[in-house]
This record gives structure tokens, C-alpha cells and sequence, in this order.
């Protein structure tokens, strides 16, 4: 029988031990595990739907949660966090992110905006905090493709460091256990490993089996920095402004649907198989109990064969989903600028 605590928070009996999920080792010798819940609301769901999702995910096994700043729930999340520990749950079985707006990147306001959310979340720690993109470009939440910073600007390797030096205080005065990046390139991440005095522990970018980001995705592999990947099902809720026509829907792909097919679940839980199975930690989002459960339990039974995954691996298209134009800046520029797709950082 399901246990009931005072706080209300319920562990559910059909859920996953989270003990018997995978688990990712970082370079500290810390373990992450290996799947997290995304609580990005893409713009249509509200704080306390996400917030409420924290709560049923952590009672049916979840334990990595992946919050932002900029996602404006942490607020609706960290009460729910309480009543999660509250339940039984020890701090220490928790992995909690949180991410530095592009706002905040200056030197003076790094830190206080880190203590906003922890303040938020509750807790006396977080386990990671990225930066959540390289530049430093604002945009309003829910504005169109065509919103631009006005004060924008190209990335600076400079400034970069400047933020990434007060990241580093952070985990001197022990507020955080690992720091990282988000939307980085191979030439960004090229400059920062030769100058950080703490290494990023994790690199958040977009992966699923549509974009895959083989080279990318090797790199931070092999320079000891975790693959964490957004819309590993294809974001099939992400906002108007993140749409193009020529975007590709993964869980319509053939291949993914016969695969599913055979295994007797739904396609978006192939992918979730895939990029666990492939080496990298996805984080999707969903409200939807039935779903996140869904996936939960993905990792832990009938493995993708070494033919599916080839199958799946063969399927990447370079469909970037999550293209960044509102980051641009200046006038009539490409969204590839944003990307250093030919090799060398784009700034002029």
C-alpha cells in the first residue's frame, strides 16, 4: 500500500524504485541519474500544472529534476520539493538543476540571480547550474521569431569567462556541487576548457533521433563532460517560434513507429529508450502522468537490440528544432550564426 505523509505527498505503488535507475558518473565521482524530468512549460502550461508534475514524477520514481529560471515556476517547484523530502525522500537522492538567464550574465549579478533560485526551489544546494545560453540576449517569455534584443550582441569569449568565473565561487562556497553549459559549440567549449579553473560537468543541448549532433555529442563524451539532451522526443509541444516548415516530427519517423510497434509502446518512449541506451540524459517534459511514467520505466525493461539502435542512429537529419533566432544580433542574420556550424565563432 502507497504510503501517505502529513505533507500530502503520496509515493505511488506502481512506480519505479528510483534505485534501479541508471545512473551517469560525473568527473567529480558524483552519479546523476540518468533521466530527469524537463519543467519547461513551453509557453502553454501553466506554473502549478509543471509544479504538480514534479510532485507525481517524484512518486513514481524521478529524482532528476531540470528547472530554469526562466521557465518561471521555480517558486510553484521548490514547495513541492518539500513535500517530496517531507515524504521520506533525502536530499541527497535528489538531483537539482537550475540555469542563469541571459540576463544575469554580468559579473555582479550572477550570484544573486544563483541565491534567487535556490531560495526559490528551497533548497541549502543545487547539484548543477548551467549557463543556460552563451550570449548574453534577452528575450521576453511567449514574444514571436522575429523579437530581437536591442541591446544584443555577439558572443564574447571575455564575458563568458567573466560569468563563468563567479559560477566557479559557487561551487568554492559549496551552494552548488557542479557547474555547466547549455547551447554551447565545439569551438565555445574549445576556449572555456582551456581557461576554466573547474571544468563544466555537463552540457545541456538539444538530442533526439532526428538531431543527433554525433560530433558534438562525442566531443563532450570524451572531454568528461555529461550529454544532457532537451527534446529528446522532438518538442512536439515547443512554441510557435521555435516552428519551421521544413521540421521533421521523430515520432512520426516509420522507422520509430515500427520499432515502437514491436515493443508495444508508444514512439516518444523509443526515443527515450534510444537516448538512454545511446549514452546521454535526456530530460522530457510532460504533465501528463501516464506519460512521464511512461518513460520512467523505459530505461529499466526491454532494451532497444543493437539493430534498433543502428536503425535509430540512421536516421539523423540535422533538424535543429530549437534554432535560437530571438538570440540574433543585428538585422537579416542567419540562425546558424548562432551554432559556429562552419568550425569558427560567428561575431561579426
Amino acid at each position: 500500500m502507497a504510503r501517505v505523509n502529513s505533507s500530502g505527498w503520496q509515493p505511488a505503488a506502481e512506480g519505479v524504485d528510483p534505485r534501479r535507475v541508471p545512473q551517469r558518473l560525473l568527473f567529480t565521482g558524483m552519479s546523476m541519474p540518468a533521466i530527469g524530468l524537463g519543467t519547461f512549460g513551453s509557453d502553454s502550461v501553466s506554473g502549478e500544472a509543471v509544479a504538480a508534475a514534479v510532485g507525481g514524477a517524484a512518486a513514481v520514481g524521478y529524482r532528476h529534476f531540470d528547472c530554469a529560471a526562466v521557465y518561471g515556476n521555480e517558486h510553484l517547484i521548490g514547495p513541492v520539493l518539500q513535500q517530496v523530502m517531507a515524504g521520506g525522500v533525502r536530499r541527497e537522492e535528489l538531483w537539482i538543476t537550475s540555469k542563469l538567464w541571459n540576463d544575469r550574465h554580468a559579473e555582479a549579478e550572477v550570484i544573486p540571480a544563483f541565491l534567487q533560485s535556490l531560495r526559490a526551489l528551497q533548497m541549502e544546494y543545487l547539484d548543477l547550474y548551467l549557463v543556460h545560453w552563451p550570449f548574453p540576449n534577452h528575450h521576453a517569455p511567449g514574444v514571436d521569431v522575429s523579437s530581437r534584443d536591442l541591446h544584443a550582441r555577439p558572443y564574447s569569449h571575455l564575458r563568458f569567462m567573466q560569468t563563468w568565473r563567479q559560477l566557479e565561487k559557487l561551487v568554492d562556497q559549496g551552494l552548488v556541487r557542479h557547474i555547466g553549459t547549455s547551447n554551447m559549440t565545439i569551438p565555445k567549449l574549445e576556449l572555456l576548457l582551456q581557461e576554466a579553473r573547474i571544468q563544466p560537468a555537463a552540457n545541456e543541448m538539444e538530442l533526439h533521433p532526428h538531431f543527433q549532433q554525433p560530433e558534438l555529442f562525442d566531443y563532450v563524451r570524451r572531454h568528461g563532460i555529461e550529454p544532457i539532451g532537451y527534446s529528446p522526443i522532438g518538442s512536439p509541444a515547443r512554441p510557435d517560434r521555435d516552428r519551421t516548415p521544413e521540421d521533421s516530427v521523430d515520432i512520426e519517423d516509420p522507422v520509430v513507429v515500427e520499432i515502437a510497434r514491436r515493443h508495444g509502446v508508444h514512439p516518444a518512449v523509443i526515443c527515450v529508450k534510444w537516448a538512454v541506451q545511446r549514452g546521454q540524459t535526456p530530460i522530457p517534459f510532460s504533465t501528463n502522468r501516464r506519460n512521464y511514467l511512461a518513460n520512467l520505466q523505459a530505461v529499466l525493461s526491454d532494451p532497444l537490440s543493437a539493430a534498433e539502435m543502428q536503425a535509430i542512429a540512421a536516421l539523423d537529419r540535422n533538424c535543429r528544432l530549437i534554432k535560437g533566432q530571438v538570440f540574433l544580433w543585428k538585422a537579416g542574420q542567419d540562425w546558424r550564426d548562432l551554432w559556429d556550424e562552419a568550425g569558427v565563432i560567428v561575431q561579426s
